[in-house]
């Protein structure tokens, strides 16, 4: 467990964190054991709104990004190797004393060990179940791991880590262009990143609003320099709860299908009913998912009326309208 590796560096033989000082803790997930860390003033840095809120409503001070400067630090990677880096960096760059850093090594946290003991003092990693936590002293340089967003594809600002950075992904590139022409009224786009298919969907002239609602705060900030029109609005929130000031015509959306390295349906399948939620009586969802997504019954208990297109070999795209009832806003 993360926890236990955590108490073993605190512990006899570990290191001391400095006391009286703020220690940021960066990127952990819901469920990631602070208490090793005792009465220390810790701010958790979680751009990730279900982890985020966790962590709040556990009483604990979080904000988006590191703010200020800290006493130590502790860095929790992330998969994406770009973005782990940019983490350490960060961290690096705002701590007068020690970075603590755990990670799995499904997560590649062996390669970020091997790297840094090139650039740093690294102290020997506490090995344990299938993970490891080392740390450095103040005062690395690693502005070079420093991955700010960029402009790639298409000219749309992305930023490392997030889903699909360095190119349009090409189920939503499909989806966007299955949009009908004629598509008006309000739309919900869930799960909308960086905000490539709010820019499809803001191409219809018919369309009064788009609402794009996404849970990763740094592809939210994306989506902002990328949209520059007064139709969209913007929610940093999970989409399987986030509630709209009233039901919507139509929802947009290419569900995520991972949690961590595993396949995860069930996340889909609560995309599906939030967007059932959301929608007015004879409103309509527009999915793109990956064609053995198990998706079926799930829609089919959710809407009256479905149509998929499996034309494509990879993807199939599912029009659902008439939702269920059953539990829709007002």
């Amino acid at each position: 467990m993360a926890d236990s590796r955590l108490r073993l560096a605190l512990g006899p033989g570990g290191i001391d964190l400095p006391e009286g000082t703020r220690i940021a803790v960066v990127g952990p997930g819901a469920g990631y054991d602070l208490s090793p860390l005792g009465a220390a003033d810790i701010e958790v840095i979680q751009p990730f709104r279900p982890d985020h809120d966790w962590f709040a409503a556990q009483g604990r001070s979080c904000r988006t990004e590191p703010q200020g400067r800290y006493g130590a630090s502790l860095v929790v990677v992330p998969r994406a190797k770009a973005q782990a880096r940019h983490w350490i960096a960060m961290a690096v760059a705002q701590t007068d004393g020690p970075v603590l850093i755990d990670g799995q090594k499904t997560d590649g946290i062996d390669s970020i060990y091997r790297d840094l003991r090139k650039r740093a003092e690294a102290s020997a990693p506490i090995s344990k179940a299938h993970g490891k936590l080392f740390w450095i002293e103040a005062g690395a340089n690693l502005v070079d791991w420093r991955a700010e967003p960029q402009y790639g594809p298409d000219g749309f600002l992305t930023a490392p880590g997030v889903f699909s950075a360095d190119a349009i992904d090409p189920a939503s590139r499909l989806l966007g262009d299955a949009l009908p022409d004629a598509m008006k009224g309000r739309v919900a786009d869930l799960g909308g990143g960086w905000g490539y298919l709010s820019a499809q969907i803001l191409r219809r002239s018919g369309v009064l609003s788009v609402d794009l609602v996404e849970a990763d705060h740094v592809s939210l900030t994306c989506a902002r320099a990328n949209l520059h029109d007064a139709r969209v609005r913007f929610h940093w929130a999970d989409a399987t709860d986030w509630t709209p000031p009233e039901p919507v015509d139509h929802v947009v959306m290419n569900p995520p299908f991972h949690s961590g390295r595993a396949g995860d349906p069930s996340i889909g399948h609560a995309f599906i009913a939030a967007a059932a939620r959301i929608l007015k009586p004879n409103g309509i969802l527009w999915m793109v998912a990956n064609r053995h997504l198990p998706y079926e019954r799930a829609l089919g208990a959710a809407f009256r009326d479905l149509d998929t297109d499996e034309r494509d070999p990879k993807f199939k795209i599912v029009r659902a309208a008439k939702p269920v009832r059953k539990g829709r806003i007002a």
